[in-house]
């Protein structure tokens, strides 16, 4: 029986044959659990879970650009993503095309070759005569390429130590009930001695495909083309998934290219009739119509299909691998349609109701928060409700009454934030140009854990007219949700409810990190492998915020030793998680085996800090702490790294070499001195005399905080309503032309500066 087996992998070498004993009499205990195949997967996220998996690769993913050959580059990342899945535990499955491609261009060869011999004997020299082509049958191509594509994929696929064998099959096997089920038998055979079957119609004998016979029903599917096949193939033998590659990112809302034309992440049965197709691929016989069809009938049998491009580039070499990831990769088919709108939709509907905030008058918006001030506090005991099912111990109301008080703070800064003029210029005569502050637009903000988040994020917002996109860990779901109502109830008040919303579907943050084109800026608000992640993602939205928070509280000689004590418990000790905190402390030479020295390292020793030396401080001990693995870590506890340095500007060196322009701080009695590390250092704050865990919104009088940046450009360090806006210029004229300032022109620039009497934009004095 054996013997059997390994017959059907009788072309590939006896080491990859070896290889495949070796598969067959493995024990299979680390495979992947498949799903009970009851029905298709729900969302995106339960793809990770497919078991059995079948690839279909459409004539325009195999074959080149003029028709004539195989795209051997894209073919190989295709074969190594297959062949890596299939390492993992996973049974796959290939539908390919290309056949007719790949003998059409042995034949042409052949062809030409034919013609440039006998034309050479007829003619007695060299010089040939234009050669014309003669039209070339498919079936032809086909009996011809199907051998070599065969030997292709063995070829490829004998690089990863995989096993392969070629299925042909015409729609009488389907027909035939005998011949099915020898077809599933054979093919479930293959899968269990772990080969990767290569399935393709027999094009060499196929007949042409009926006009209008794509489905005969919810059991039958009629093979007229490979993604039929493919459908009913992965429904026969209860695929989990099937990845239906193309030359189209997926399945739009209308014809590719058009204007209008918007991806369709997610498809849902009954969907169609809001859809339009384009023209089908440039080869092959099918259409974006006719795999949608396919994808529905497949999705009715119980397989999730994902409709993808196989084509592109620049993701062609992990298209398959991302989908089988749950990434939002082409159009997923779903049975589940969500109760709420999608993510997409959620952030046009913010982007829309965002302007209208933003329109509002400023006391309106003033008033909103306020209102939301007031509800945090009267439905007190339904967020404690929320917040207990999330934490089993509530937070005490005087919690709730703080940030009640905060936000009001921010409600007084919104009198005067959006539409303030910064700059008037009279550039000439009656033409009057103003620079005003304007919001954003539309945020994303993605926080861990903090509740508290929710509504300090939205006042700021809704004080900057700013639309709003919240995605909260899974940890306080409850109470964001109830924070949520209340944010859209006090919107509500002047019809601007939409403006602020919650994501709460399965959306990953990297698949949300990618809607560059409704998304203005990303917030992220919490550790710092969060934000480091968020910042890889977001490949073309701006990210405010910090990777990493490496403060230094610099002692210089002179420092007092009740201030320098004072400095550093409280940089350390107050809140050591915190992104502000000291995570290096840093001392002057002339300082080590000083009164204030011993106390430094005594107060460490009280308050339990594991101190780790650095490579300098360790050169003068005998006997030192545990030297610090990395001059550049974020401990976030009660650790701290210890360095020596011999001055002020070496402090300054090292700080710009191994901090995180977050927070520094110098402790020292001359002036001097600390104006010129003040000066010196780069870093988003800089201290004086002063914690390091000042570098916060609320001790910085902003009310609320977003967060603190180490960006360089736009804001810098604790992030508050200022943050949240950038500026437009608006010009008045009076019939003016960019000729009546030219050259020769008789209008002159006047560019007089003008006081800005008012501060918001509309109620300026005359001038």
């Amino acid at each position: 029986m054996l013997l059997q087996r390994l017959t059907l992998c009788s072309t590939i070498p006896l080491g990859s044959q070896r290889h495949i004993f070796q598969l067959l009499t493995r024990p299979r205990t680390q495979a992947i659990q498949s799903k009970v195949h009851v029905s298709s997967f729900a969302h995106r996220g339960e793809l990770r879970q497919a078991k059995r998996i079948v690839v279909k690769l459409g004539s325009a993913v195999v074959t080149r650009g003029d028709e004539c050959g195989l795209a051997l580059g894209r073919l190989a990342s295709i074969v190594e993503q297959v062949a890596m899945l299939q390492s993992q535990g996973r049974e796959m499955l290939i539908v390919t095309s290309g056949a007719v491609a790949f003998g059409k261009q042995r034949l042409r060869h052949e062809i030409l070759l034919s013609q440039s011999v006998r034309q050479a004997l007829h003619s007695g020299h060299n010089q040939l005569k234009d050669m014309s082509l003669p039209v070339l049958e498919a079936r032809a191509c086909a009996a011809a390429g199907q051998s070599g594509l065969m030997a292709l994929y063995e070829a490829m696929f004998t690089q990863y130590s995989t096993c392969t064998a070629q299925v042909l099959v015409t729609n009488l096997d389907f027909h035939d009930d005998e011949k099915r089920q020898n077809l599933h038998s054979t093919l479930q055979e293959l899968l269990r001695m772990n080969i990767v079957p290569i399935i393709n119609t027999n094009d060499a004998v196929v007949p042409p495909p009926e006009p209008n016979s794509d489905l005969q029903g919810v059991n039958v599917i009629s093979i007229k083309d490979n993604d039929s096949l493919a459908a009913r193939l992965a429904v026969d033998l209860k695929a989990d998934l099937l990845i239906a590659l193309s030359d189209v990112e997926g399945l739009y809302n209308g014809p590719p290219g058009t204007d209008d034309a918007k991806l369709i992440d997610t498809f849902y049965p009954g969907d169609q009739q809001s859809i339009t197709y384009g023209t089908k691929s440039r080869v092959g016989i099918g259409g974006m119509e006719a795999k949608v069809k396919a994808a529905l009938w497949a999705l009715q049998g119980g397989t999730s299909v994902v409709i993808a491009n196989g084509t592109n580039p620049k993701v062609t070499g992990h298209v398959i691998t991302d989908i089988v990831e749950g990434k939002k990769v082409g159009t997923f088919f779903s049975e589940t349609k969500p109760a709420g709108p999608s993510v997409e939709e959620q952030t046009e509907m913010a982007r829309n109701s965002g302007r209208s905030l933003a329109s509002l008058q400023p006391d309106q918006r003033s008033e909103i928060i306020c209102h939301l001030a007031d509800l945090l506090t009267e439905r007190k005991e339904e967020i404690l409700a929320a917040n207990k099912i999330d934490m089993d111990v509530a937070v005490g109301a005087a919690k709730l009454n703080s940030l009640a008080v905060g936000l009001r703070q921010i409600a007084v800064a919104a009198q005067d934030s959006v539409g303030r003029v910064l700059r008037r210029t009279r550039v000439a005569h009656n033409l009057e140009l103003e620079q005003i502050t304007i919001p954003i637009g539309v945020l994303l903000v993605i926080f861990e854990a903090r509740p508290d988040c929710l509504p300090q994020v939205s006042a700021l917002a809704i004080a900057s007219g700013n639309a709003l996109l919240l995605k909260g860990g899974k940890e306080a779901a409850n109470t964001n949700r109830v924070l949520h109502l209340l944010t859209q109830e006090a919107l509500s008040m002047h019809g601007v409810r939409e403006a602020v919303q919650m994501v709460s579907t399965r959306e990953e943050v990297e698949d949300l990190c990618r809607l560059d084109k409704i998304i203005d800026l990303i917030i992220p608000r919490g550790s710092s492998q969060l934000v480091r992640d968020i910042q890889r993602a977001a490949k073309g939205i701006p990210v405010l915020g910090h990777s990493e928070g490496i403060c230094h509280v610099y002692i210089n000689a002179d420092a007092s030793v009740d201030k320098a004590i004072k400095i550093v418990r409280d940089s350390k000790c107050d809140y050591p998680a915190a992104c502000n905190a000291m995570e290096t402390l840093l001392i002057h030479r002339d300082i080590l085996r000083t009164p204030l020295f011993d106390q430094i390292i005594d107060m460490l020793r009280t308050e339990r800090v594991k101190i780790h030396a650095g490579p300098r401080f360790a050169s003068y001990l005998t006997f030192s702490p545990s030297e610090a693995k990395s001059l550049r870590t974020e401990y976030g506890d009660l650790e701290c790294c210890l360095e020596v340095v011999d001055s002020m500007q070496e402090a300054v060196d090292h700080i710009h070499k191994y901090g995180s322009s977050h927070t520094d701080v110098i402790v020292t009695e001359n002036e001097e001195t600390a104006e010129q590390f003040l000066q010196q250092l780069d870093s988003a704050c800089v201290f004086w005399n002063a914690s390091s865990r000042f570098a916060d919104g609320y001790r910085f009088g902003l009310g609320a905080e977003v967060g603190i940046s180490t960006a360089r450009i736009h804001a810098r360090g604790p992030v508050g309503l200022e943050g949240l806006l950038t500026t437009k210029w608006v010009l008045r004229g009076d019939g003016h032309t960019a000729a009546d300032f030219s050259e020769h022109g008789t209008m002159k620039y006047l560019h007089e500066n003008l006081p800005v009497v008012q501060t918001l934009a509309g109620q300026r004095e005359s001038n």
